[in-house]
């Protein structure tokens, strides 16, 4: 099978990790992907090279997660034409290729997080396509709700699953115990600077492992020599294989403003570490049943509090509890879904 496979953002963050996953294990099961991509960064590139993919870039010179670009449309067209499957992902993908894509070609579309719009919603657009989709993959309950009330029908929309690698990590060596780790983009909507503020309220915090790249980098940077944390948190980077750096953590925080799923906060808990997270979209679902705390985004002090009583034991998870509900996202499960599901689309497309 070719699937060709639309990204209209590629960059480091959990969306990217989760389709370069199911790529590369459907091809070692001998479908072939064509990653077709509207806006890169140089580390996106680099992530997509580094799971056996080479992109073809458009070169367009802004993000276009949010936005309608009739050029990235007129871009796809002839590169659809031989696909058997079509998977894009993030709106400004599947708007452009459900005007691109064959009439004959079954399109999927993903959102890994709800539609929370930068700019003027663009529901009106979404509903121009969504009676082209054959099967629409919401990670998170805000992004089904969007899609639905844009007329995608009920029936189409599927629970999206992403891929999760690490459970069988073990602790690299000389990392500091105990510890704070945070893993993933250094973002507004990953809630990490309100992590920054919740550290500088704790009493005697432990090193903070920071790990990820992004857009706030300089200014959290500033922000910890502003707070007197330099000797505290330490912002690590990009780490392509987080787990060795989660493993054997005391607390795994992601302090979420959007997060319908949190691949960090799985990984955690399949490594036994305690998760503190937020109510946000579709993270409630993660961590419910005592799979780990549920903070109110935004709220340093709260979160503060928190860290320090599972710092301290008084506060406790289930951790057999979430270390078996975890095993849902390992790879090659996710990866069998997403194939019998590509496969059902294409026999019913065919009929």
């Amino acid at each position: 099978m070719r699937v060709a496979r639309v990204v209209a953002k590629l960059e480091p963050g959990g969306a990217q990790l989760s389709l370069l996953r199911v790529a590369r294990i459907l091809g070692s099961r001998g479908h072939q992907t064509r990653l077709l991509v509207g806006y890169a960064t140089d580390a996106g590139v680099a992530l997509a090279r580094a799971h056996g993919l080479e992109p073809e870039l458009m070169g367009a010179d802004r993000d276009l997660q949010w936005r309608c670009d009739p050029e990235f449309t007129g871009w796809l067209e002839p590169r659809l034409r031989d696909a058997d499957l079509i998977h894009a992902h993030m709106f400004g993908a599947w708007w452009a290729a459900g005007h691109a894509a064959p009439p004959e070609t079954p399109l999927a579309a993903s959102e890994h997080n709800a539609l929370n719009w930068p700019e003027e919603p663009q529901e009106s657009a979404m509903s121009e396509v969504v009676a082209r989709i054959d099967r629409f993959y919401a990670h998170g309950p805000g992004a089904r709700t969007v899609v639905i009330r844009a007329g995608m029908p009920e029936p189409l929309v599927a629970r999206g699953l992403s891929p999760v690698e690490g459970f069988d990590a073990t602790e690299l060596p000389g990392l500091p115990k105990p510890r704070i780790v945070y893993t993933g983009r250094l973002a507004a909507d990953k809630g990490v600077d309100v992590l920054i503020e919740a550290i500088a309220l704790m009493t005697a915090p432990p090193p903070v492992l920071i790990l990820g790249t992004g857009p706030l980098e300089n200014e959290l940077r500033a922000r910890i020599e502003a707070t007197g944390l330099a000797d505290v948190v330490r912002l690590c980077g990009w780490a392509a294989d987080p787990a060795p750096f989660v493993a054997g953590a005391s607390v795994q925080v992601c302090p979420s403003r959007d997060e319908a799923l949190s691949q960090a906060a799985i990984l955690a808990m399949a490594l036994g570490v305690p998760v503190v997270g937020t109510s946000v979209d579709g993270f409630p679902g993660t961590l419910g049943d005592n799979r780990g705390l549920i903070l109110q985004p935004g709220d340093p002090a709260e979160l503060a509090e928190a860290l320090e009583g599972v710092l301290s034991g008084r506060l406790v998870t289930d951790l057999a509890g979430a270390r078996v509900w975890a095993q849902r996202f390992e790879p090659g499960r996710v990866t069998d879904l997403y194939e019998s599901d590509y496969l059902g689309l294409r026999r019913l497309v065919a009929a």
